[in-house]
């Protein structure tokens, strides 16, 4: 590799770091070529995108990255191969490897950056794979404020139909 495709690469992995909420790094080293193919058809239909990547050149990447602190990052997930996940949803690939690995011994997870916060190590799978998105996050909060207002209107409501069924009971006996 010349040293300008090299500084392209950088660029690009650069542009993608910067927009990307979202990264996974992983080692799939040792999945055989059907496995890798269904790895990647998997990342597809999970709107994910998997690259490989050679690790001195994320990490130059990373380093210039403004806005994102990758260090954390640098020690234990930059070493052997390394795959790359980048996504929107913040435990989409987390459910993807935990269900790819149902079959497999790989993916493993080397760490990942989730909006700022960095983890390192696949015992951090499970942690990443139950987090909730931040829509489910506000769909959580908007139920939470609707339910007391809910129940103030549902006792509104049937208080409202006892006194009108009180109210015509006392005139009925009236007449």
């Amino acid at each position: 590799m010349t040293r300008e495709e090299k500084h392209l690469m950088v660029e690009d992995l650069q542009n993608v770091l910067a927009e990307a909420p979202v990264v996974y790094l992983t080692d799939a080293s040792g999945l055989d070529s059907a496995a890798t193919t269904q790895l990647r058809r998997e990342c597809f239909k999970n709107d994910i995108v998997l690259r490989v990547v050679k690790n001195t050149l994320l990490k130059i990447a990373m380093e210039r990255t403004e806005g994102k602190d990758f260090s954390p990052l640098f020690d234990e997930a930059l070493k052997g191969q390394t795959a790359m996940m980048t996504a929107s949803v913040g435990n989409a690939p987390a459910k993807l490897i935990k269900e790819f690995r149902k079959k497999q011994e790989k993916p493993l997870l080397k760490g990942a950056y989730i909006e700022e916060a960095c983890f390192v190590g696949d015992d951090k799978l499970n942690a990443l794979s139950e987090l909730k998105s931040k829509e489910e996050v506000i769909g959580d909060i908007i139920a939470l404020l609707q339910s007391p207002a809910k129940n103030v209107l549902s006792a509104l409501q049937s208080g409202g139909s006892n006194i009108a069924g009180l109210v015509k009971t006392l005139s009925e006996r009236e007449s």
